[in-house]
């Protein structure tokens, strides 16, 4: 009873003052909607990279070359030691799913009248499998069309719709550096990001090797191994093959780097978990402005309240009593100014969802850790002016004009 009769005198002196009561939880309306969407922000930023990189498969290890160096650590140049015979031996390991041997280099593609220069893939059939790529329309190479060093070429879907619009390029004839390909497939779109393969045209890869380009080396070998569990073994095992192919002595580093998704996907939730969190701190510095606020507004409340406070003691008010009186109302300001950030702060995650063609994922540890932020906000900056309210001497407070 005691407490309710607490939590309606504080009610009724916050509704009496409406408009300052307002203007006090400003701060907390900012500051707990500017956490929210800021969460919301790179929660959905963490949750596009994730879904992008796991879209070329999260047992997905990438192999590429790199310069070698011996014992004194003098760098011997860019060694490019990557083989087709390093790719079928890698095939034979335990735990590989799929190997893709693949070449890339920039070419001019033309069609009719529209030019574009974009990145040309050499590979072989396994690189559907490899990278798990489907296709919107038409077939894909195969082995055979390595072996037969074809001129045709599969499209990513950007490039497609660039050279294309809304036409299907099936069957058509496309340049690439002045030599005709037959388009025979366009894959599906993956989304854009890091080397996405919408941006690519594939061929195959002794076409890209012997015809466009005279190479013999690899710019990659994509593994993808059996599970997510088994990459680790899978990317140990491969390290050693390659190393026994290469006949690197133990004081020498390796002459290639693999790289799993998995590494990829852990390095960027930390690069986006520490974005996130400095946003929020940025934004977090607005709830104690808001504290401050409310301990000021408090303090201004306790000395126009004064005589009040002699009155109420005087009938039989403990200091208890005063002092819950005046900390439930700094509370009831922070956490309903909390609650209305709360909705703010959402709002402002789906517009920016909406309008500005961002991925917001607004979780429900934000909402919770917003609302009790609010609530702690209140406590702390309340705390001091109501013990000075429950300090005063009745008997100097009935006298205060």
């Amino acid at each position: 009873m005691i407490l309710t009769e607490v939590a309606k005198s504080a009610w009724r002196s916050l509704a009496s003052n409406r408009v300052r009561t307002l203007l006090t939880m400003l701060g907390m309306i900012i500051g707990t909607g500017a956490v929210v969407a800021v969460l919301g922000i790179g929660e959905g930023a963490r949750a596009s990279v994730e879904t992008r990189i796991r879209s070329m498969g999260a047992n997905l290890l990438t192999i590429r070359p790199q310069s070698a160096s011996g014992s004194g650590g003098v760098r011997s140049g860019a060694v490019k030691t990557l083989t087709r015979g390093d790719a079928a031996a890698l095939s034979k390991l335990e735990g590989v799913k799929a190997v893709a041997p693949e070449n890339s280099g920039s070419a001019q593609l033309r069609y009719r009248e529209k030019n574009k220069n974009a990145s040309v893939v050499g590979v072989t059939g396994a690189i559907v499998d490899a990278k798990s790529l489907t296709l919107a329309s038409g077939i894909a190479i195969s082995d055979m069309d390595d072996e037969q060093r074809s001129r045709i070429a599969v499209l990513g879907a950007t490039v497609a719709r660039e050279l294309y619009g809304n036409a299907s390029p099936l069957g058509t004839r496309l340049q690439v550096n002045g030599v005709a390909f037959r388009v025979v497939g366009v894959f599906a779109e993956k989304g854009s990001g890091f080397q996405s393969p919408d941006d690519n045209v594939y061929v195959p890869l002794s076409t890209h090797q012997k015809v466009l380009f005279g190479q013999d080396h690899l710019s990659t070998i994509s593994i993808q191994a059996e599970s997510e569990a088994a990459s680790a073994n899978v990317k140990a095992a491969a390290e050693r093959l390659l190393r026994l192919r290469h006949k690197l002595r133990d004081d020498q580093e390796n002459d290639f780097d693999v790289r799993s998704q998995t590494e990829m996907l852990e390095t960027m939730n930390q690069v986006t978990g520490t974005f996130t969190a400095l946003l929020g701190s940025v934004a977090a510095v607005s709830l104690i402005v808001g504290g401050i606020g409310i301990m000021n507004i408090m303090l201004v409340s306790v000395r126009e309240r004064t005589r009040e406070i002699g009155v109420r003691m005087a009938v039989g008010a403990r200091r208890v009593d005063i002092l819950l009186q005046f900390l439930f109302e700094a509370v009831v300001v922070s956490l309903a100014g909390g609650a209305l950030g709360v909705g703010l702060g959402y709002g402002a995650a789906a517009l920016l969802a909406s309008f500005g063609q961002w991925t917001t994922v607004v979780p429900m540890y934000a909402l919770v850790l917003a609302l009790g932020v609010s609530a702690a906000v209140g406590i702390v900056f309340g705390v001091g002016p109501a013990r000075r309210a429950a300090k005063l001497d009745p008997v100097v407070a009935l006298r205060f004009e």
